[in-house]
């Protein structure tokens, strides 16, 4: 009987192996339930005050970047394993899935290591004073040093959605939202006799959370996985595993640390345009997620069909699927970046009743149009070049116009031509286009081809 389930779940995995659809819908539900983690921090830290949302929004700013070096081991073993179960080596998509896990836990206790002895230090580098910065030193402290969850979560995630569990994550990721709203709602305002404890209520409350989804993820992660690994298999480290998981991994994380990297220093230039230009950004930062999180759950989708393919052997029809998904992207952007600068106003008067705040943040609401259709091709074609194996060229793109353009036009705008946070985001809308450009006719090129991980 278990052999016959076994046989018609392998059948209907199958079958949705590549339907793009049943992939993307769970993924964005589950980002969507993980950026509600920080929108609901948002929101009921705007009931405390605008300097708690600065503080937790600055500390987040370096989690983040921190949160991406973890995800060199995660994204290079997703891309690692997709290539290899298309190539029906399932054996070896378990190994790597194992030395993903052992080497993100090092890392992850390294860095939440670093959180605890540097965090403070960090934070002053960034220009924050006052009452800002000992509020951000407070949350820095619990979630940085919590990381290591967090590093855990992202690979076990990461492999379960490769394999095409992409509903049974988005179930965990629920259960972790849920936990973290009534965790907040205990702690940051004190309810049913816990202590009120604001910003360190939140922080406690994200690291709580984590903890008990990283046991749900390790549990499914042994459940739902058609290969068992034993434990030699995460203490016997194969070099040639772990030189796949870098050759995608260690690139995509420069990428992506290059771009957050800028984001920080274009927070340090809004330091100095006063408190509502920064809770204006924070505020902005939110609403962008629901502009482009689908668009990200396409590219992951997309990123997923486009390994297996690679490592299967059929790239026409990787080629052909990509452009579909940048179509879809771009029609959800158009859709949803359109319906929030209609109502852009009675949004943004659910978190603030700041006036300066309000006008500031209306102006940059009505400025994302530019910003968020240049986005979805980078995120879908970035994430399908680095699924076929090409890696290197989305980071040279990236040095040439995030550091070499964007730093520089974001200065003149902001404080040469009197444009402040509007400056800003015009700096970084040109860089995604600019990047944006160049991928389209990297994938158009097909030299990705070449660029395989493994034999087909």
């Amino acid at each position: 009987m278990d052999a016959k389930i076994a046989e018609r779940q392998t059948g209907r995995r199958e079958i949705s192996a590549y339907n793009l659809f049943a992939l993307t819908w769970p993924i964005f539900l589950e980002l969507l339930l993980f950026s509600l983690i920080g929108i609901t921090d948002t929101f009921m830290l705007s009931g405390v005050s605008d300097q708690a949302v600065s503080a937790v929004g600055a500390a987040n700013q370096l989690i983040f970047i921190a949160i991406l070096i973890l995800e060199v081991v995660g994204n290079g073993a997703s891309n690692v394993v997709a290539q290899y179960i298309g190539s029906k080596k399932m054996v070896d998509a378990a190994r790597v899935g194992a030395v993903a896990i052992t080497l993100n836990l090092l890392i992850g206790i390294v860095i939440s290591v670093g959180f605890v002895l540097f965090g403070n230090a960090l934070l002053t580098h960034v220009n924050l004073q006052g009452e800002i910065l000992a509020l951000a030193q407070s949350y820095i402290a619990i979630v940085g040093g919590g990381l290591f969850l967090q590093a855990l979560i992202n690979t076990l995630a990461s492999m379960i959605r490769t394999y095409g569990f992409t509903k049974e994550s988005m179930f965990i990721s629920l259960g972790i939202n849920v936990i973290h709203v009534i965790g907040n709602y205990l702690l940051i305002f004190g309810r049913f006799g816990f202590p009120e404890l604001g910003v360190e209520g939140a922080a406690i409350s994200t690291v709580l959370s984590r903890a008990l989804g990283l046991i749900v993820f390790f549990w499914a992660f042994y459940r739902l996985i058609e290969v068992k690994v034993g434990f030699k298999e995460y203490v016997a480290i194969k070099r040639s595993y772990v030189g796949k998981i870098c050759r995608v991994g260690i690139p995509a994380a420069c990428e992506q640390i290059m771009y957050h990297a800028c984001q920080l220093v274009f927070f340090y230039y809004v330091t100095f345009l006063g408190a509502a230009s920064l809770a204006s950004r924070q505020y902005v930062l939110q609403l962008s997620m629901f502009i482009y999180l689908f668009s990200v759950a396409i590219g992951m989708g997309t990123a997923i069909i486009t390994g297996k393919l690679v490592g299967g052997g059929r790239p026409d029809e990787a080629y052909g699927r990509v452009w579909k998904s940048l179509r879809w992207g771009l029609l959800y952007t158009a859709v949803v970046n359109t319906l929030i600068i209609v109502f852009r106003e009675p949004i943004m008067g659910m978190f603030t009743t700041d006036p300066q705040v309000l006008q500031i943040s209306s102006t940059i609401i009505l400025l994302s149009i530019l910003l968020e259709t240049g986005r979805v091709f980078n995120i879908v074609l970035i994430n399908s070049l680095r699924a076929a194996g090409d890696t290197q060229f989305p980071v040279y793109m990236g040095l040439i116009s995030m550091i070499g353009i964007s730093l520089p036009l974001g200065y003149v705008l902001a404080f040469y031509a009197g444009l402040g946070l509007a400056g800003v985001w015009l700096a970084v809308a040109t860089d995604e286009w600019i990047r944006g450009i160049m991928m389209f006719f990297r994938w158009r090129s097909r030299a990705w081809e070449r660029k395989t991980l493994i034999d087909p």
